[in-house]
């Protein structure tokens, strides 16, 4: 495919999205209607739909409409990639896209400095000011990581080997892995890298997880020998991880409330080598019985929606107040499960405070039996990683 095709491709997937799914399967399901599409093409279209959707609001008004000819032809010149004379160069019909008309090409020349905030951020009015409350200053860098495609952060399984040990072998396979400041076990290559072939990937030393996720893990202080629960286990990242952290010794527990997000975390735990995972429905779990626990919550996403983007497009304050009831559900049932001088771990991977120290607050005032005895915040452009947020309490002896 030209160039200008694969434009084209892309504006009819925009076109097309569905924006109450995720983007992965909608662009497979263009691929296999596309067949003649190689594996390069496919990449640079979705290179470029992730790209639309993550500067949406700046390609849309650079862009002069609504539409994903709009996105596309904004994305292009939004990040500088091309002048304006050059998109119209590649918009000469046939199989690409169509001559810009004059309000296009206005509109492409239209300075960045005559967008709002929030535009100019990509960032939805109505979350302006939680952004501006946990940022301060720094909303127009933190923002901005937001919109920029996130690295490949792989967490090394230490049941199977060490960093070291990964580096070697992916070296010899020519890739090069940098280690990551914010978490020991975090290593870091390039978007685009592909490690599924591996053979530290098929022997279960890694596996892709956030930087930011991982030391969240470790931010749980699980000790081998405890009794753990990940009361909100879903697929299982931070379960391994646990286990890894833990070194095999104790008991890990892993829960969720729709159980069949955990379909694939016992052959997860298979490949890993982590053997104390243990599956049990909330009544099968004793009261007052957990060393540690820890409430992944269920939330907005806002920290990761560099991954998600068509989660930023989706929230709504509906929704939200929805995913607080769920989160404050969530501690109050998990708290449950904490003895005397336990540890109860809460963490969200969203930049929100609303979702993170109002709930903190809210927590303490419902529960005087437990206090604050620690924090985590990520930011994307300070810490390089995706924005998490994570508090830890103690329950008192009584």
């Amino acid at each position: 495919m030209t160039p200008a095709a694969r434009l084209a491709a892309a504006v009819e997937i925009l076109d097309r999205l569905d924006y109450s799914r995720l983007v992965d399967p909608q662009l497979k399901a263009w691929a296999r209607r596309n067949r003649f599409a190689g594996s390069g093409d496919r990449r640079s279209i979705a290179d470029r739909v992730y790209t639309c959707l993550r500067t949406k609001r700046t390609s849309l008004a650079l862009g002069g409409g609504s539409s994903g000819r709009a996105l596309v032809l904004g994305s292009l010149v939004a990040g500088d990639e091309m002048s304006v004379e050059a998109v119209a160069l590649l918009c000469t019909g046939g199989y690409g896209l169509e001559a810009l008309t004059d309000h296009e090409r206005t509109s492409l020349q239209a300075p960045l400095g005559s967008l709002s905030e929030a535009e100019r951020l990509d960032w939805p009015d109505w979350l302006l000011p939680e952004a501006r409350t946990i940022f301060g200053d720094e909303i127009g860098a933190e923002l901005d990581a937001l919109r920029h495609r996130a690295p490949l952060d792989l967490r090394v399984n230490t049941l199977r080997g060490t960093v070291s040990d990964v580096q070697v072998s992916l070296r010899a396979e020519g890739i090069e892995a940098e280690t990551v400041k914010i978490c020991e076990t975090a290593l870091r290559l390039p978007a685009s890298t592909p490690i599924l072939n591996t053979s530290v990937f098929r022997d279960g030393l890694i596996e892709p997880q956030d930087a930011a996720s991982q030391a969240v893990t470790i931010f749980l202080a699980a000790q081998p020998g405890q009794t753990v629960l990940d009361y909100c286990a879903g697929a299982g990242g931070k379960t391994v991880a646990i286990a890894a952290i833990m070194q095999n010794q104790g008991q890990l527990v892993a829960h969720d409330v729709d159980p069949k997000r955990m379909k694939e975390l016992p052959q997860r735990a298979k490949k890993c080598g982590a053997t104390i995972i243990q599956y049990r429905e909330e009544a099968e779990i004793a009261s007052n019985s957990c060393d540690a626990v820890l409430v992944d919550a269920p939330c907005s996403g806002s920290g990761s929606w560099r991954r998600d983007p068509l989660g930023k497009w989706r929230l709504n304050p509906e929704r939200l107040n929805r995913l607080h009831e769920s989160q404050r559900q969530a501690l109050e049932n998990a708290a449950r499960f904490v003895r005397p001088d336990g540890l109860l771990t809460y963490a969200t991977c969203s930049v929100l405070p609303s979702e993170n120290r109002d709930q903190v607050d809210w927590f303490l005032a419902q529960n005087p039996d437990f206090s604050v005895v620690d924090t985590l915040n990520l930011w994307p452009a300070r810490d390089g990683c995706d924005g998490f947020y994570a508090a830890q309490f103690k329950r008192c002896d009584q």
